[in-house]
C-alpha cells in the first residue's frame, strides 16, 4: 500500500514538472521569439531549470488534468491486480439486491420466473395470468410477456436471463402452425436451430419448460408447437426444469378432464419446484421435489408415448423403445382400459362460464338452449326469421337448443367464437334425452317469461310463446353426434313440436340412420377440398370422403332436405361450378344461400367484414348458380337475412311455390310412420304448403311480413345470436 503512494507522488512529480515547463517554455518562446534549439537534452535541461518561474496560470491547469489522470490510471491498475476476495453475507445480500435492481432495455434480472406466452384465442393468455398468480402467491418474482414482443437480444441471450427460469405457454394452431403473435419466436428458434453458423450452446445456461395447449383429436399436430419448441430449446443446450405439459381440450382424452385441469397439475408441480429451489438447502429440495414428480408423471397415463417417434424425427436421434418404457405404456393402456373416459363431462368449468356469459342455459353435460333474436322480434312484432318467411315457421314458437356442444369442425365464421368443445366421436358422459328435453324446454320457458311486462311485447305472443311449436336443433355443435339423437327427435315429435336439424356433413352413417325430421340441413361450405379445409378446418384426416358421403345419404332421405351455403366473399363466392356438381350429388329440395355474418373480432378467425357480402352481391351469385340448375328455382327471399332460397321446382304446384310446411299433418304423418314402425313412410310433398305472396322472391316486401313492423335499430351494437 505505502509503495503505491509512494509510485503515485513520483509519477505526478515528475510528470507535472515536465508538462508544466514544456507548456512555460512555449509561452516565453513567443513571447521572446527565440529559435529552436537543435539539441534535445540541453533543452529539456534548461526546461528543468527554468519550469517554476516561468508557470502561469495554463501551465497550473494543465498539471492539475494530469495530476487527476494519473492518480486515477494507478488506482486502477493496483486494483487489476489485488486477487478477487469473498463477499461477506452482509455484502452478498447487498449485492443480490443490486442486481435484482438492474435493468437492460426495459427487463429486469430480478424476476425469478418469465412467463412467456403465444396466443390465438386468448387461452394462454389465461393461464400465464393464472401461473402468474400461483408464482406470486408462493413469493416468486415473476414477469409474464407475450411472444408478439418477444426480442432474442433482451428475453433470452443475455447472461442474467440465466438467473431465471423461462417458462412458455404456447398453443398450436391449424395444420400444427403456432399463433400469429408466436410465429416470429418460433421461426427464430427453428432457424437457430437449423443455421450452423449457429452455436449448439447458444442457450446453454437457460433454464426453461414448455406447457402446451392443443386438441389430441388433431393427431400428429397434436401440441406440434410446444413439442418442437422444447426440442429445439434443448438441441440448443438450455436446461429443461420439468418436463413439458400438456393441456388436451379433447376432453375425452385428456389426462385430468381438460385443459384447465391438465394446467392445474402442471403448474402445481413447476411451482413446487421453484419454489423448493429458492429454499436454502434448495438443491436437496428441489431434487426431492423432482423425484416425487417424476414418480408421479410414471404413474399417470402419459401422451409422450405417442409422440415418441415424432420428437425423434425433430432431434434426428435414436428411436428404440426400452422395454422398461414399454412396461409403462402397458399399465398406462390397462389403467386406461379400466377407468373408462365414459364418465368425463363435455363440458369444462372453463367452456361452462364461457358459454354461460354468452347467454346460454346449459342443461346436464352437455346440451344447451338459448334465445333467438327473432324470437325476441317476433315477440315485439317486429319481423320473424328467414325461416318465417321462407317455411312459416312461427319464430316467438321457437325454441333453439342441441344436444350436443361438441363439433367436429372449426369454421372461421362460427359464431360462437370456438368456446364450444370439439371432438369425432361420443366419448363423454351422455345425459338422457328425456332430461335434456325437459331441461330445454323448463329453461326456454324461464328465458320467454324474462319478457313479461317488458314495453313492447304483445300479451297474445306472449301466451303463444309458451307453447313452443318448432325446435331448431341448429344452437351449437354438432347435434347429430348425440348417440340417442333418435329418441329425443322422437319425444319432441311427441310434444308436436316440428324439428329442424343441421348437421355438418361428417358423420355420413348417422345421417343415414336418423328418423324423419321436419326439415334436414346439410351445411355446405365450400365446393372443393382445398376451400373446405380452408373454411371448415375439419378435424378428421378423411373429411372431404365423408363429407361427399354425406350429401348422398342425404338424397336417399325422403323428408325434407336443404343445403344451406354459406357465402364468404373472396373465400368462396366464385366457386359456382363446384356448387352446382354437388348439388346434382345430394339433390336437396332447397338451397339456403346466405351471406355470412360477421360476429365481430375474433382472436380465432381472420374473418372482417370485408368477406361479408351485400345482399345484392348474394342475388348474383344466386342468378349465376340457378343457370346452371335447370330442376330450381329461386323461390324466396329475405333481404334482412341477406338470405334467398332456390326450391326444386316439384314445389311450384300451378304457378304458385309451396315452400311452407304444414306442421299439422306432418305430425299426423309422423304418428302413422311410427304406429307402423317405419313402414308408412312419407315424402317431403305429403306435408307441403303455399307459400304467401309477399314471402315469394320479386315481391315488394322482399320477404318482410307484411302483418309486423319494421324497426330499424340505430347506433346498436349487433345482436349475432339465431339461427
Amino acid at each position: 500500500m505505502y509503495f503505491r503512494y509512494c509510485f503515485v507522488g513520483v509519477a505526478v512529480v515528475c510528470l507535472t514538472a515536465v508538462t508544466s515547463s514544456v507548456l512555460a517554455h512555449d509561452v516565453r518562446s513567443r513571447t521572446l521569439n527565440q529559435d529552436n534549439d537543435s539539441d534535445t537534452l540541453s533543452r529539456l535541461f534548461h526546461y528543468l531549470q527554468d519550469w517554476i518561474p516561468c508557470c502561469h496560470g495554463s501551465a497550473y491547469i494543465a498539471g492539475s488534468i494530469v495530476l487527476l489522470c494519473t492518480i486515477a490510471f494507478v488506482n486502477t491498475f493496483f486494483n487489476s491486480q489485488e486477487k478477487p476476495r469473498s463477499p461477506s453475507p452482509q455484502e452478498s445480500s447487498t449485492s443480490s439486491k443490486a442486481v435484482k435492481s438492474k435493468k437492460e432495455d426495459g427487463v429486469s434480472s430480478g424476476d425469478d420466473v418469465w412467463v412467456f406466452y403465444g396466443t390465438q384465442t386468448g387461452t394462454a393468455q389465461k393461464f400465464a395470468d393464472n401461473l402468474k398468480k400461483k408464482f406470486l402467491d408462493s413469493k416468486l418474482g415473476v414477469r409474464v410477456i407475450d411472444l408478439k414482443t418477444f426480442d432474442p437480444e433482451q428475453h433470452i441471450l443475455p447472461d442474467f436471463v440465466k438467473t431465471s427460469t423461462l417458462v412458455f405457454i404456447i398453443s398450436t394452431y391449424t395444420d400444427g402452425q403456432p399463433p400469429e403473435s408466436a410465429a416470429w419466436f418460433y421461426n427464430w428458434l427453428e432457424e437457430s436451430v437449423n443455421d450452423f453458423r449457429v452455436p449448439r450452446t447458444l442457450l446453454s445456461g437457460v433454464k426453461y419448460s414448455v406447457f402446451g395447449l392443443g386438441n389430441s383429436l388433431y393427431k400428429e399436430n397434436y401440441n406440434k408447437v410446444s413439442r418442437s419448441v422444447d426440442v429445439w430449446m434443448k438441441t440448443l443446450h438450455a436446461t429443461p426444469v420439468l418436463g413439458r405439459g400438456y393441456g388436451d381440450a379433447n376432453v375425452a382424452n385428456s389426462k385430468h378432464g381438460g385443459a384447465e385441469g391438465d394446467f392445474d397439475v402442471w403448474a402445481k408441480k413447476i411451482v413446487t419446484l421453484l419454489k423448493a429451489e429458492g429454499t436454502p438447502n434448495g438443491k436437496t429440495v428441489a431434487n426431492g421435489v423432482k423425484a416425487k414428480v417424476q414418480e408421479e408423471e410414471e404413474e399417470e397415463e402419459t401422451h409422450e408415448e405417442v409422440f415418441e417417434d415424432e420428437d425423434d424425427d425433430i432431434e434426428s436421434s435414436k428411436n428404440v423403445l426400452d422395454v422398461e418404457d414399454l412396461g409403462v405404456m402397458m399399465k398406462s393402456s390397462q389403467k386406461k382400459n379400466e377407468a373408462g373416459d365414459s364418465t368425463k363431462e363435455m363440458v369444462t368449468p372453463m367452456i361452462r362460464q364461457s358459454l354461460t356469459k354468452q347467454g346460454y342455459k346449459l342443461i346436464g353435460s352437455h346440451s344447451g338452449v338459448k334465445l333467438c333474436r327473432w324470437t325476441k322480434s317476433m315477440l315485439r312484432g317486429r319481423g320473424g326469421c328467414y325461416k318465417h318467411t321462407f317455411y312459416g315457421i312461427e319464430s316467438h314458437r321457437c325454441m333453439e337448443t342441441t344436444p350436443s356442444l361438441a363439433c367436429a369442425n372449426k369454421c372461421v365464421f362460427c359464431w360462437r367464437h370456438h368456446t364450444n368443445p370439439v371432438g369425432t366421436e361420443w366419448k363423454w358422459k351422455m345425459d338422457q334425452p328425456d332430461v335434456i328435453v325437459k331441461g330445454a324446454m323448463e329453461n326456454h320457458y324461464k328465458l320467454i317469461n324474462q319478457f313479461k311486462g317488458v314495453p313492447g311485447v304483445k300479451d297474445e305472443r306472449m301466451q303463444e310463446a309458451m307453447k313452443i311449436k318448432h325446435c331448431a336443433l341448429s344452437l351449437v355443435g354438432e347435434p347429430i353426434m348425440y348417440p340417442e339423437i333418435n329418441t329425443l327427435v322422437r319425444m319432441l315429435h311427441g310434444h308436436e313440436i316440428s324439428t329442424f336439424l343441421v348437421t355438418n356433413a361428417q358423420f355420413p352413417d348417422a345421417i343415414k340412420q336418423l328418423l324423419p325430421v321436419t326439415q334436414l340441413y346439410v351445411s355446405v361450405d365450400a365446393s372443393t377440398k382445398d376451400s373446405l379445409k380452408k373454411i371448415d378446418r375439419p378435424l378428421f384426416k378423411d373429411f372431404w370422403q365423408r363429407f361427399l358421403d354425406s350429401l348422398r345419404a342425404l338424397s336417399d332421405k325422403g323428408q325434407r332436405t336443404v343445403y344451406r351455403l354459406t357465402i364468404v366473399k373472396s373465400w368462396n363466392s366464385e366457386e359456382i361450378e363446384g356448387y352446382a356438381e354437388l348439388v346434382d350429388l345430394g339433390k336437396p329440395d332447397f338451397i339456403e344461400i346466405k351471406g355470412v355474418t360477421y360476429c365481430g373480432e375474433s382472436k380465432a378467425s381472420t374473418l372482417t367484414m370485408q368477406n361479408v357480402p351485400w345482399h345484392e352481391e348474394v342475388l348474383g351469385f344466386v342468378q349465376n348458380l340457378v343457370d346452371m340448375l335447370p330442376d330450381y328455382e329461386l323461390a324466396c327471399e329475405h333481404e334482412h337475412s341477406n338470405c334467398v332460397l332456390l326450391a326444386n321446382k316439384k314445389f311450384k304446384i300451378e304457378g304458385r311455390w309451396h315452400t311452407w310446411i304444414d306442421y299439422t299433418r306432418f305430425h299426423k304423418l309422423m304418428r302413422k310412420f311410427e304406429e307402423s314402425k317405419g313402414q308408412e313412410s312419407f315424402c317431403a310433398e305429403d306435408y307441403m304448403a303455399e307459400t304467401p305472396s309477399w314471402a315469394c322472391f320479386g315481391s315488394e316486401e322482399r320477404g318482410f311480413d307484411p302483418e309486423e313492423t319494421r324497426f330499424r335499430r340505430k347506433n346498436k351494437k349487433q345482436d349475432i345470436s339465431g339461427c
